[in-house]
């Protein structure tokens, strides 16, 4: 594997992170945000959301995307430690070389 090949597949790791950690970071707040509405009929509006989001599935997505932002997070340092190796091989090439 080239080191340049090596540094490309680090920073798509780290793009490809990015766009994970959004989409569900996107997910999550669509889950648990409140329409307008609900602020103006109070607690038993909310007690109803909440027991609709239960009977619907929005729990399990909610947990979904938090999961998703787990693995984001788990993508992004796996892809700094390739980009940390590809640096380490470039520095030690470099020594031997000179």
């Amino acid at each position: 594997m080239e080191i340049q090949s090596a540094f490309n597949a680090g920073v798509q790791g780290f793009q490809k992170a990015t766009e994970t950690a959004n989409n569900a970071a996107a997910s999550i707040v669509e889950s648990t945000s409140y329409r307008p509405e609900d602020f103006t009929l109070g607690q038993q509006v909310n007690d109803n959301t909440v027991e609709q989001n239960s009977a619907s599935g929005n729990l399990s997505d909610l947990n979904q995307s938090i999961v998703e932002l787990k693995v984001a997070e788990y993508q992004a340092k796996a892809s700094a430690q390739v980009v940390k190796s590809a640096d380490e091989n470039l520095g030690t090439l470099l020594d031997v070389s000179v």
